[in-house]
């Protein structure tokens, strides 16, 4: 199964102040470990909330809302693409992260649909 690992924001993202160099050193290593097991597919940290946009939609209607968007403990700072067995294999992987952020910190999974998901039984 694919899920995607969510790392939710802190007011220090948000506010664009970068990792220290231990932690990008411990990220990376992490990151490798990732790679060499094959479970990830991608990954990436995303700038904060500031620097993007939303296009809400409403009927025939687009309207383009500029950053930042709160609250902040919604936001998502960062993200993996993995494929793992389940769940509970995700979550084991998980549990060996170093904390990505400079506080207490959630990341969250969630699995994607997959094509059989769309089936009709």
């Amino acid at each position: 199964m694919r899920c995607i690992v969510f790392v939710k924001a802190s007011n220090d993202s948000e506010n664009g102040v970068m990792p220290s160099a231990e932690l990008i050193a411990k990220m990376g290593s992490y990151n490798e470990e990732l790679l060499k097991a094959g479970i990830m597919l991608q990954c990436g940290g995303l700038r904060p909330t500031s620097q993007g946009k939303r296009v809400r939609f409403s009927g025939d209607k687009r309207t383009v809302v500029d950053g930042p968007f709160a609250p902040t403990k919604e936001q998502i700072a960062g993200y993996w693409l993995w494929e793992v067995k389940s769940i509970d294999e995700a979550v084991e992987w998980l549990k060996r992260c170093p904390n990505p952020m400079l506080v207490e910190s959630d990341i969250e999974i969630r699995p994607e649909f997959e094509a059989a998901d769309f089936v009709k039984q």
